[in-house]
This record gives structure tokens, sequence and C-alpha cells, in this order.
């Protein structure tokens, strides 16, 4: 009996320690090879197809204007999808996290400059939001890199809806009546991508001395 009962605790102790060892019963992370990287990867590719017709197209009422508002919703319904099946579907990865907010700053970055080129929108404008964009996604990265997780904020939300709202009325090619709204709209987004800019610094500075 005594040696069953040894022989069933080595059993069952080299069996855990397999068991620890056991990739099976490790979580495993999912390939980069997924659909949300793919359309991720496709809205970077397709980002300079979009500055090409933005330029061509002027903003005036001619095809190359409505095939660059078409290309820059369809990019946008990718950036809502990849983000959605991704986590419905627990296909979250590294290159993903990194991936997905540069392929949303280059394509709003190069709507503000294209539309600059075109004269339609001041280059300070597009300094401001810039810097508020790329420097607070650095800013962010180096926080999760020191284990600090910082979430989008109702804020950051608002300002993504606002611009990319801004973008679409300044793509359309519209007559002439609709410029003061449109530039209702962008400085409504330029002063919300400030504002919660600042408010990310600010939480993150009273989150350091609590």
């Amino acid at each position: 009996m005594w040696v069953q009962v040894g022989w069933n605790t080595v059993s069952d102790v080299s069996a855990g320690v397999n068991g620890a060892q056991d990739p099976s019963n490790q979580a495993v992370k999912p390939s980069n090879w997924n659909l949300p990287n793919f359309l991720t990867s496709l809205r970077i590719i397709v980002i300079p197809l979009f500055a090409w017709l933005t330029l061509k197209g002027e903003t005036e009422n001619n095809a190359f204007a409505w095939w660059a508002l078409v290309v820059f919703i369809l990019l946008m319904i990718t950036d809502k999808l990849d983000g959605d099946i991704a986590r419905a579907r627990g296909l979250v990865t590294d290159f993903g996290k990194i991936a997905d907010p540069i392929a949303d700053k280059a394509l709003m970055t190069t709507a503000f400059v294209c539309f600059n080129i075109i004269g339609i929108l001041p280059w300070w404008v597009t300094a401001l939001i810039v810097l508020r964009e790329f420097g607070i996604t650095i800013w962010r990265f180096f926080q999760l890199r020191a284990g600090n997780v910082v979430p989008a904020s109702k804020g950051g939300k608002l300002k993504t809806a606002l611009q990319t709202v801004a973008v679409a009325l300044y793509l359309c090619p519209f007559p002439s009546w609709m410029d003061i709204p449109s530039q209702i709209v962008m400085y409504a987004a330029l002063i919300v991508t400030v504002v919660t800019g600042l408010q990310y610094l600010w939480d993150s500075r009273k989150s350091a001395e609590s």
C-alpha cells in the first residue's frame, strides 16, 4: 500500500513538473500572420495612393477628389475592423499594437500635409496636431515599457472622431459655402487634440505623485 501510494505521489509530482514544462499548457501567442494585421498593413500600403488622389483632386469636383474621399472612408473602416476582429478572435499581437497606431497617425498626417500643399489648411494646424499625436504615442510606448498602461480616454476617442469628420469634410468637394462649417469642425478637432494631449500628461503627473 505504501509503495503504491508513494508511486502515485511520485507520479503526480512528475506529472506536475512535466505539465509545467509542457508548452501546450502555456498561453500561445497568436501569429502575426492574421487578418487584423493584414488590414493594418494594407492601410499603410494604400496611404501613398490616398495622397496621390488627394493632391490630384485638390478637393475640386472631379473623379480624383471623390476617389480620395472613398479611399479615406475605406481606410477608416479597416481601422475599425482590424481592432474589432483582433479583440473578438483573440488575435491581438505585438505587431498590431505597434503598427495600428502608426497607421492611424500616418494616414491623418498625410491628409493634413496634403491639405497644406493644396493650400486649404495652415501649416501651423498640422504642426500642432502632428506634434501632439506622435509625441503622446511615443510617450505611451515608454509608459507601457515601464509597466504603466495608458488607456485611450473618452476625450481621445472624441479627438479621433472629430479628426475623421474634419478630414472627410475637407476631402469632399462641397460648394464654397461649406468651407466655414468644415473649418469649424477642423478647429474643434485641433482644440480637442491639444487639450487631450495635455490631459494625458497631467493625469500621468498626478498618478506619479500619488
